[in-house]
């Protein structure tokens, strides 16, 4: 793809705020879900959120970086919306970690 670096900023700034609004909407998929089936969770990225922007010295607090991606405080998001893990997602996760 050839194109210019704001451009494909623009794009790939669209392409997360995509992400993010889907995760917000899919509130059945728990992160365990995620983090098993693609090894990335919500607070994954809210993390890369933090992690970037402590990199460019901005001020932007774990709760803040949470509450950018979740829609919400993610204190509000757990209570609203996620459940207890089974047995089987947790002996997956374990699965998938042992890798690491």
């Amino acid at each position: 793809m050839s194109i210019d670096d704001k451009t494909r900023t623009e794009l790939e700034a669209a392409v997360f705020r995509r992400l993010v609004n889907h995760l917000r909407n899919r509130t059945d998929v728990q992160n365990i879900d995620l983090m098993n089936l693609a090894g990335f969770c919500r607070n994954c990225l809210s993390n890369w959120m933090k992690e970037e922007a402590d990199a460019k010295g901005l001020a932007v607090s774990k709760d803040e970086s949470r509450e950018a991606v979740y829609g919400m405080p993610y204190e509000e998001w757990k209570a609203k919306h996620q459940g207890s893990a089974t047995p089987e997602q947790l002996a997956a996760m374990k699965k998938a970690q042992s890798g690491h």
